[in-house]
C-alpha cells in the first residue's frame, strides 16, 4: 500500500475540481501562472495573512489531485479564517497548464519557488495584512523555505522533509524494496551531475521517468537542514505520527537544524492532516475521503503560533 505514496510523490494526474460555494472567498490572478483563493474571515478584517503551499505533483488550491479529492487544504484554509486569520491558497501552476491542455514538460522545481515569492510580493505589495506567514505542506515545505524573505513574518512547516528528495526516496525504496535500494542510489548519482539516464530497473520507472528526471536534479539539490537553519523568523515545525509519506523523525532534523523552531508532533495525524485511528489501509484511503475533518490540533496549533 504505501509503494502507492511513493508513485504519487513524483508523477503528474490530471485534475478533476471541485468546489463549494463560499460567499466570503474571492479568487485571485496572482499571474500567468497563479490563481487562487483569498479567504477572509466574516467581518472582512484580519491582521494577518497565512500562505498556504500545497505538496507534490498537480494539486489544487484545495489540497487535490485527480482521484485524490480530500479538500484538506481548502478545510485548512477555512479552519484557520474561523480564527480570524486570513488565507490564500492556490493552484501549481501545472494545474492550469493541465486545464489548457498545454503542459510544460520543462517545468522545474524553482518554477515553484518563483510563484511562491511572487505570491508573497502580491500581498507585501497590496499592503493589507501587518504580517504574512507561509504555510507549506510536505514539497511546499521546502518551496516555502526557498521562498522566505524580510516580506515575511513566520514560516509553518507541514510534514516538511528534513533529508534531499534523494535521500527521502532512497529511504522509502529501502524499506519498501530494500534489493533496489543500490540502483536507486546510482541513479541519483547520475542525476546529480545534471544528466538523464534509462539505465536502471523497470520496477523504479515511476520514480525515474525520463521526462522528470531534470525536475527531480533541480529538486534535490536543495538541502532542508541547511536552508532552515538560516532562517532567523519564527518556525513551527507540525508532523503527524501516521504520516506514511513523511516521518517524524524528518520533523526532528529539521528542529535540530534549527533549535529555535517550535516543534509540534500530532499523535495519529497522517500526511493528509487527518487523524486516523486505524491502520495503513484506512491511512490510505483517506486520501480520497473529503468528509473527514481535518485535526484540530494542527488548526490551534498554527493559530496559537500565528496570532503570538
Amino acid at each position: 500500500m504505501r509503494a502507492s505514496f511513493l508513485i504519487f510523490l513524483l508523477t503528474f494526474h490530471f485534475i478533476s475540481f471541485s468546489q463549494e460555494d463560499n460567499p466570503i472567498e474571492t479568487s485571485i490572478v496572482i499571474n500567468e501562472h497563479i490563481e487562487g483563493s483569498l479567504l477572509l474571515p466574516e467581518n472582512a478584517n484580519s491582521d494577518y495573512l497565512a500562505i498556504i503551499i500545497a505538496g507534490s505533483g498537480p494539486t489544487d488550491r484545495d489540497g487535490n489531485q485527480n482521484f485524490l479529492k480530500s479538500n484538506n487544504l481548502k478545510k485548512l484554509a477555512q479552519a484557520l479564517t474561523k480564527e480570524g486569520i486570513a488565507t490564500f491558497r492556490y493552484d501549481k501552476r501545472i494545474v492550469k497548464q493541465i486545464r489548457k491542455g498545454n503542459v510544460d514538460k520543462n517545468i522545474m522545481f524553482d518554477d515553484f519557488v518563483t510563484d511562491a515569492s511572487s505570491v508573497v510580493d502580491y500581498f507585501h505589495n497590496q499592503a493589507q495584512f501587518k504580517s504574512i506567514y507561509i504555510i507549506g505542506h510536505s514539497q511546499g515545505s521546502l518551496v516555502g523555505m526557498l521562498a522566505l524573505s524580510e516580506k515575511v513574518n513566520g514560516f509553518i512547516s507541514l510534514a516538511g522533509a528534513g533529508q534531499t528528495i534523494d535521500e527521502v526516496i532512497t529511504e522509502q525504496i529501502q524499506k519498501m524494496a530494500p534489493g533496489l535500494t543500490e540502483d536507486a542510489q546510482k541513479t541519483f548519482e547520475i542525476l546529480k551531475k545534471g544528466e538523464t539516464t534509462t539505465d536502471y530497473p523497470p520496477a523504479l520507472a515511476s520514480v525515474f521517468n525520463i521526462d522528470t528526471q531534470p525536475f527531480i536534479s533541480n529538486w534535490m539539490q536543495y538541502k532542508p537542514k541547511e536552508i532552515i537553519s538560516e532562517v532567523e523568523i519564527p518556525i513551527l515545525i507540525v508532523n503527524g505520527t501516521k504520516d506514511l509519506q513523511v516521518s517524524v523523525e524528518e520533523a526532528n532534523q529539521l528542529k535540530e537544524a534549527n533549535t529555535n523552531a517550535e516543534l509540534k508532533i500530532i499523535e495519529n495525524m497522517n500526511h493528509a492532516l487527518f487523524i486516523i485511528e486505524g491502520d495503513d489501509l484506512e491511512n490510505s484511503k483517506s486520501y480520497n475521503e473529503s468528509f473527514r475533518s481535518i485535526s484540530s490540533e494542527l488548526v490551534e496549533a498554527i493559530s496559537s503560533f500565528i496570532k503570538k
